[in-house]
C-alpha cells in the first residue's frame, strides 16, 4: 500500500468528520430560508431584498472559495477547514444578536467566507483518500451532510422559533456544534496528495497559471454550465420554498418547514445515495458513465417538478411528494462532479479546480437564483381569486425559474460527458502514462 494512503480506519474517521462538518455547514446556511417571513415582518423587507441577501452571501462564498481552494493545495487542508468552521460558527451565533438588517447582512457575508473553506478542501481530500472506482460513493456519503443539514434545519428551526417566540434563537444554538467539531477536524490524518490515483498525473504550468490550466479543460467548463443550471433553481427553491408553502399552499411555519425538509432533505439523501452507487457502476463500464447518470437525473427531474408547480393551491401534499421525487434526480451531480474533475486534473491542482467549479455556479447560479426569484416574485405579484398578490407572484416566479435552470443542467452535464474521455486521456499522457480504459479501472 502507498505509504501516503490512509488505512481503512483513517478513511472512516475522515468520512464521518467531513460529513458532520457538512451537516453543520448547511444547517447554518439554511436558517435564514426558514425565517423569511419573520424577517420580513420585523424589518419590512421585500422578496427582492430577501433574494439579494441570499445572493450576496454566495458571491462572497464563491470568491473566498477560489482563494481558499488554492490555499488548500499548498497547506494542510485540515487547517483550512478547521479555521473556516470556527469563523462561520462564531458569526452564525453573532447573527442572532443583531438589531438591524445591515449588521445581519454583514455577519452572513462573514459566514460565507468561513463556509467557503470547506468544499474544495474536503472534496480534494476524498479524491486523494479513495481510488477512482470508489470516489463517487465516498463523495456521496460526505455530500449527505447537505440534505441532512437542510432536513435538520427545516425540522428544527421553525420549532425553535415557535418555542422561543424569536427568530434569533436558532442562530445562537447552531453556533455551538461547529466550534466543537473544529477540534475533530484538526485530528484528521491527510493522505498524500494523489495517493489513490492509478496513474501519475501532472499538468503543464499548473503553478504559474493554475486557473488558466483549469479553465482550458472542457469537461470542467461544461460542468460549470451544469452547476449554474442546477444552482439557479436550487437556491431559488432553498430561499423561497418555505414562503411558497406558507403563502400559496397556506401552511403554517412548522408544516411548511417539514414539507421543505422532505423536498430538500429527504429527496437529497435519496438522490445522493442512489446517484453515488449508479455513478460508480456506470464509470466501470464507460469513461463518461458518471456524467451520463447526472444528465439522466436532470432529464427526469424537469417534467416532474414542472407538473408539481402546475398543481393548484389546494394540493400541498401532492406538490411536496411529486416535487420531492423529481428533486431526487437533481442530486446526482453532487455525487459525480468532483470525481469527474479528479479524473481530468492532477492531484496538486484538484482543490483549485474544485474551487473554480464551485465558484462558477455560486457566482452565477447560486447568486442570481434567489435574486431572480425575488425580483420576479415582486414583478408578478397580483391577486388571483382567493390568493393574495405575494402568493401568486412567488408561485409564478418559481414556475419560470425551475424548468429553465434544469434544462441548462441537462445540456451542461451531457456535454461534459462528451468531453471527459479526451480530457482524461490528455491528462494521463501529460503525466507520462497511458490512460486506463475507464475511470474505475
Amino acid at each position: 500500500m502507498d505509504r501516503g494512503a490512509l488505512t481503512r480506519g483513517g478513511r472512516g474517521w475522515l468520512l464521518v468528520t467531513l460529513t458532520l462538518a457538512n451537516v453543520i455547514n448547511f444547517y447554518d446556511r439554511t436558517i435564514p430560508a426558514v425565517i423569511v417571513e419573520p424577517l420580513k415582518d420585523e424589518f419590512g423587507l421585500s422578496d427582492t431584498v430577501i433574494g439579494l441577501l441570499g445572493g450576496s452571501f454566495t458571491i462572497v462564498y464563491a470568491i473566498a472559495g477560489v482563494l481558499l481552494g488554492r490555499l488548500a493545495d499548498r497547506v494542510p487542508r485540515r487547517f483550512v477547514m478547521a479555521g473556516g468552521l470556527v469563523l462561520w460558527s462564531l458569526f452564525t451565533g453573532a447573527s442572532g444578536l443583531v438589531q438591524g438588517i445591515v449588521l445581519l447582512f454583514v455577519f452572513r457575508l462573514a459566514v460565507g467566507i468561513g463556509e467557503a473553506s470547506y468544499g474544495p478542501a474536503s472534496n480534494a481530500l476524498i479524491c486523494d483518500a479513495y481510488e477512482p472506482r470508489r470516489r463517487s460513493r465516498a463523495i456521496s456519503i460526505v455530500s449527505l451532510g447537505i440534505p441532512i443539514g437542510l432536513l435538520l434545519a427545516f425540522l428544527t428551526v421553525g420549532v425553535l422559533v415557535e418555542a422561543t417566540g424569536t427568530w434569533r434563537a436558532p442562530f445562537v444554538v447552531a453556533a455551538v456544534p461547529g466550534l466543537l467539531l473544529a477540534a475533530a477536524v484538526l485530528l484528521i490524518k491527510e493522505p498524500r496528495r494523489g495517493a489513490s490515483d492509478t496513474v501519475e498525473l501532472r499538468a503543464e504550468q499548473e503553478e504559474s497559471h493554475p486557473y488558466r490550466t483549469v479553465l482550458r479543460i472542457r469537461t470542467i467548463t461544461w460542468l460549470m454550465v451544469a452547476g449554474v443550471g442546477l444552482q439557479i433553481p436550487t437556491y431559488g427553491i432553498a430561499t423561497f420554498i418555505v414562503p411558497l408553502l406558507q403563502r400559496y399552499f397556506r401552511l403554517s411555519i412548522v408544516p411548511a418547514s417539514i414539507g421543505a425538509g422532505a423536498i430538500l432533505g429527504l429527496a437529497g439523501i435519496a438522490g445522493l445515495l442512489l446517484g453515488g452507487r449508479l455513478a460508480d457502476r456506470a464509470a466501470d463500464s464507460h469513461p463518461s458513465g458518471r456524467l451520463l447518470v447526472a444528465a439522466a437525473g436532470f432529464a427526469a427531474a424537469l417534467p416532474l417538478t414542472l407538473v408539481a408547480l402546475l398543481l393548484g393551491s389546494d394540493a400541498a401534499a401532492l406538490f411536496i411528494a411529486l416535487f420531492a421525487v423529481g428533486w431526487t434526480g437533481t442530486q446526482f451531480l453532487s455525487a459525480v462532479a468532483s470525481p469527474a474533475i479528479a479524473d481530468v486534473t492532477p492531484p496538486d491542482l484538484r482543490a483549485t479546480a474544485i474551487a473554480v467549479y464551485f465558484a462558477s455556479f455560486n457566482l452565477i447560479g447560486a447568486t442570481i437564483g434567489p435574486i431572480l426569484v425575488g425580483v420576479l416574485s415582486d414583478a408578478f405579484a397580483t391577486p388571483l381569486g382567493q390568493l393574495d398578490a405575494e402568493a401568486v407572484g412567488l408561485h409564478r416566479a418559481l414556475l419560470v425559474i425551475v424548468p429553465i435552470g434544469l434544462a441548462i443542467a441537462v445540456l451542461g452535464s451531457w456535454r461534459a460527458s462528451r468531453a471527459l474521455p479526451r480530457d482524461r486521456a490528455a491528462m494521463a499522457v501529460a503525466g507520462g502514462a497511458a490512460p486506463s480504459a475507464a475511470p474505475g479501472r
